[in-house]
């Protein structure tokens, strides 16, 4: 979900950074000459988080002993003063439990004030999901799909949205998303192409929708639409438990040759007792 491209992209409430900025600036943070590299930024255990459920974001830089200083672009976040500074210094900057207010576009730096201030992290998207009724997709004209070819994805939301978020799932740990607005205006559905498809992958998807004006304020998900590639898949029996089913095959064969050959052996016995 990092890195995702929000159309007018403006974080919730938001009308300007001047503030933001001057603060790093203030600070060096926004200094072309920083000497410092700039620090990582990330949340555990996901950038995308259903409402009400804890996240944290982590801010890491090269320097053993630093402070750390988190902001929000475009809207202070006031949430940020009240971690415990114990927490600050380690670049920990927990969510117990997670609220639209939460959701926007962050940044970090790092350093102190003698030693200077790190340029600016990249941007970290922190995006909050449940805010309204899922949407519906489904595949046009049908999720069965020939190998080869394409199909279009088409998400609708009940509720008035201008914007639509499509997330491959089911390979990589972290969702594969596109961004697309609705192609008339006032619709609240949008289309997705996708292709071309092979038998080889799996191709599931889901959706959310969300009002362009908190672009990081997500509907709950919709269902799961997984997409069917006629052909030969990928083999699902792994070679080596291949080699060990036709090892044990074989020592089944000479146990029962075995043991035909100690009851032909115990019938003769009993034919001469007679």
């Amino acid at each position: 979900h990092r890195g995702l491209i929000h159309p007018q992209s403006r974080a919730v409430g938001g009308d300007t950074m001047t503030p933001i900025l001057t603060v790093l600036i203030c600070l060096g943070g926004a200094s072309p000459h920083s000497t410092l590299p700039k620090p990582t930024l990330w949340a555990e255990p996901d950038s995308v988080i259903t409402q009400g459920s804890p996240v944290t974001l982590r801010c890491q830089g090269s320097l053993e002993t630093q402070e750390y200083r988190l902001y929000r672009e475009e809207k202070s976040a006031s949430w940020i003063t009240r971690i415990p500074q114990e927490l600050v210094k380690k670049g920990q900057f927990p969510i117990p439990s997670t609220t639209w207010e939460h959701a926007g576009r962050y940044r970090c730096i790092y350093g102190s004030h003698t030693a200077g201030w790190s340029e600016r992290s990249d941007p970290l998207e922190l995006v909050v999901t449940g805010a309204y009724s899922k949407p519906t997709l489904s595949a046009l004209p049908s999720p069965v799909v020939a190998s080869g070819g394409n199909v279009t994805l088409q998400c609708i939301s009940r509720v008035a949205s201008d914007g639509f978020i499509l997330c491959k799932e089911g390979e990589d740990e972290h969702p594969q998303c596109l961004n697309s607005q609705p192609h008339t205006r006032g619709s609240s559905r949008a289309v997705f192409s996708v292709g071309p498809v092979s038998p080889s992958r799996r191709w599931s998807y889901r959706c959310y929708s969300y009002d362009s004006r908190s672009p990081y304020v997500w509907s709950l998900p919709s269902d799961l639409l997984e997409l069917l590639v006629p052909g030969e898949g990928p083999d699902p029996v792994p070679s080596e438990l291949k080699g060990s089913a036709q090892d044990y095959t074989l020592e089944n064969l000479i146990c029962m040759r075995m043991a035909g050959l100690i009851l032909v052996v115990l019938g003769i016995l009993l034919f001469e007792a007679q």
